[in-house]
Order: C-alpha cells, then structure tokens, then sequence
C-alpha cells in the first residue's frame, strides 16, 4: 500500500505531490440525514486531495427525507460523488457493501458518520496519520455539542467521568494506540482479511471489530489531533432509545469477546443493580437509602458543577440526562445477557 509519509496537515508541507496519495474511499452511510449531508459532502470535498484517487460514496437506507435527491443534485457538478443502495440500512452494512463493490480501488477506507461535524483536512490529516503511526486503523476523539439546552445538558456530562467513565475517544486529548475509539480510517489489508463489519451488528459493530483487529494482530491509533464533534439525541426518550441500544450491542460484542469487557462498561450494570436492590432493601433496613443517596448526591453535585462552569442553568439537566444514559445502557447491557441465557 502507497500511504504517503509526508505530512499534509493544513499547517504543514504545502507541496505534497497529489501522485504520493493511496487510493481512498470516503463512505458516508446515511438514513435520513438531509439537514447535514450537503455540507458534510462539501467540507470533505473541500480537502486537498487527488480527485483521480479519491472516491466519495453515500451508502444510502432508503431516506424519505430528501437526502437522496440533494446527493443526486451534488453528484451532477461532482464526479467523485457517488450513491448506492443500502437495504439492510443499517451503517455495517453500508460500509461493508462499498468495501465490496470497490474492493480493487481502495488502498484506504474512511468513515463518515452523517450526523458527526468533521473538520476541515479530516481526510488529509488521516492518511498522515495512518503513515505515521504505521496503524491498521486510525481512530479519533468525539467532542460532544449541542444546540438546545438539553443537547448542552447531554454534550457536557458526557465528556466527564461520569458519563463515559474517563473513554479516551470521548474527549480525551493524548495520541496513542488504544483497544478500541471512535473508527475514521481503515488500511484495505487488514479490513479485507478480517471481512469488515459482522453485519449481525446494528449496535457497537466498531468495538466488535477492533476486537477481532487485535486478536489478528493488527494495531489501533488514536489520533486526539483529530477530532470530530458530535451531536447528542434531543429528547430524553430518544436518549434511553441510543442507550438502551448501546448498552445491547455491547453485551452482544461481550459474549463473542468476553475479555473485551472492560471496568467501566461492567461498573454501569453493577451499579443499576445494587441500585434497585438498594430500593428493595429500604423497608428492612435504613443502609438501603445509603448507594441510591450517594448516587442522587453524585449526580447533583455534577450537575452545578457543569452549571456553574458554563454559567448556564442547562447544566442542570446534565444528572437526569446521565441517570437516563446509566439506566438504559444496563437495561440493554442486562436484557441482552437474559436472552442469551434463555436461548433467545
């Protein structure tokens, strides 16, 4: 593979001969993602990249929103824009079916998730990163933002401790090689022999397949130089919705790969547990108000914490908003593991 090892990030080199780029593939699976897709295109289109090596494909689920007609508008003024059919809808799928189709035309497959901002020279600043580090795969930190006060709410816990418990891929600032991050970039090699995506996934496909990355031996690099940011759900049942799922495809990746588990992840079950049982315990025995008062007093005291840092009363939403992310991860996370025991 032809990864170049010159630097093309926006504040390096300026004259990194176009000749030197591997062939890439930029996929952008969407469902309905007409409020982003046209300016997403165009900030990646935007990059300093060869367009006679450089492909962008939607892999669209069948949008009703209008996302197709505005990719169909842009592929008219831009040849390297292209959109294909994704039946299973769902992002595994997509990615894996570009991965297919064009097997024989990438050297590097990037990902792009519709409803994530990227930054300009996303593209660029990843191949450096794949060369530099000599990876098979390049991840990057998601920072959190929002536009409505509960999104704001979401977007600050969760890049404390308290709503993804310390993940370097969720905020963390320091590069490195990691277990497991946020996927951007991917060495056709590697992504090949393992077969992409297990398609099964419609939830943690990312984590499920960085763990069969490393048990073939294959690297992950964190990037925290780049960084994209993320928009969080805008209504607390759509929040205990991604929850819920996050949780269950977590635990799905945890029976195939039971040393994936990591303290964290098994520390929010734990907890819901001994928090419910706490509740039973009540009416024998005055301790059991001791973990859900704690709890209550964590979740309080973070919550005029990230008040008074922003200097904004929305910070007040942000400990219901981590109680619900808590409650629905396990709630996925512990139903999953009954189905699996009953046979299901």
């Amino acid at each position: 593979m032809n990864i170049p090892s010159r630097g093309l990030r926006p504040e390096g080199e300026e004259d990194a001969a176009p000749s030197a780029q591997p062939r890439v593939i930029v996929v952008i699976p969407t469902l309905n993602e007409a409020r982003t897709i046209r300016g997403l295109i165009g900030t990646l289109r935007s990059d300093r990249l060869d367009p006679g090596r450089t492909r962008f494909v939607v892999a669209d689920g069948g949008s009703t929103d209008g996302t197709r007609a505005i990719v169909a508008e842009l592929m008219a003024e831009a040849t390297d824009l292209h959109l294909i059919e994704n039946p299973q809808r769902i992002q595994s799928a997509g990615i894996n079916r570009v991965a297919r189709e064009l097997a024989e035309e990438w050297d590097v497959l990037v990902r792009c998730d519709a409803h994530a901002g990227y930054p300009a020279h996303f593209v660029p600043m990843l191949l450096e990163s794949l060369a530099r580090s000599g990876a098979d795969s390049v991840v990057v930190p998601m920072d959190s933002i929002g536009d409505t006060c509960l999104q704001r709410a979401v977007a600050w816990v969760s890049n404390t401790p308290v709503g993804t418990g310390g993940s370097r891929h969720r905020a963390g600032t320091k590069s490195g090689f990691v277990d497991h991050g946020h996927h951007a970039a991917f060495a056709a090699e590697m992504y090949r022999r393992l077969g992409g995506y297990d398609e099964t996934f419609s939830h943690n496909e990312d984590a499920e397949y960085d763990c069969r990355l490393r048990k073939a031996g294959g690297r992950i690099y964190l990037d925290a130089e780049i960084r994209i940011d993320y928009h969080p759900r805008g209504s607390f049942g759509r929040l205990w919705r991604q929850y819920l799922n996050y949780g269950g495809g977590r635990a799905r990746t945890v029976l195939r790969h039971p040393d994936s588990l990591r303290l964290r992840q098994a520390a929010v079950p734990g907890h819901v547990l001994l928090f419910l049982a706490s509740l039973v315990a009540i009416p024998f025995t005055p301790l059991g108000w001791a973990w859900p008062a704690l709890y209550a007093a964590i979740l309080a005291a973070t919550s005029l914490a990230l008040a008074a840092k922003h200097r904004s009363a929305c910070g007040l939403l942000a400990g219901p908003a981590a109680a619900i992310m808590h409650f629905a991860w396990a709630f996925g996370f512990l139903g999953t593991f009954l189905r699996a025991a009953a046979g299901r």
